[in-house]
């Protein structure tokens, strides 16, 4: 059974930071491109960050670049999220998803697994 379990989220200040673990298991973690997703209430779903895994080379939204980083511990089948400098505007539920092959998108209808999500709150 395919399963992503996200963590790690929690209330923080603006300015503040957080790091969302993502475990996943039940597939070959390295055969799959891995996404950090967040949707706000009332808002769609929206890509945030992802790690393909044709090139392992990182992306990001223009909303996070610069504040986020992805990255991903192999034997532990884990994908982070560090986030620094937090603003209200952060304030949503994080996920992480999972496609197989090395698929570069922030799409979220492309990805296959979906973890539970984590609240993220960043208050002014």
């Amino acid at each position: 059974e395919v399963t992503l379990v996200e963590s790690g989220g929690g209330l923080v200040q603006a300015g503040g930071s957080l790091r969302l673990s993502c475990a996943a298991s039940g597939f070959i973690f390295e055969d799959y491109s891995i996404g950090w997703f967040r949707q706000a209430p009332g808002k769609e779903r929206e890509g945030v960050s992802w790690l393909s895994t044709s090139d392992f080379n990182t992306y990001y939204a223009d909303s996070v670049k610069g504040r986020f980083t992805i990255s991903s511990d192999y034997p532990k089948n884990t994908v982070y999220l560090q986030m620094n400098s937090l603003k209200p505007e952060d304030t949503a539920v994080y996920y992480c998803a999972a496609v197989w092959g090395p698929v570069v998108t922030s799409l979220p209808r492309e990805y296959h697994y979906w973890g539970q999500g984590t609240q993220v709150t960043v208050s002014s």
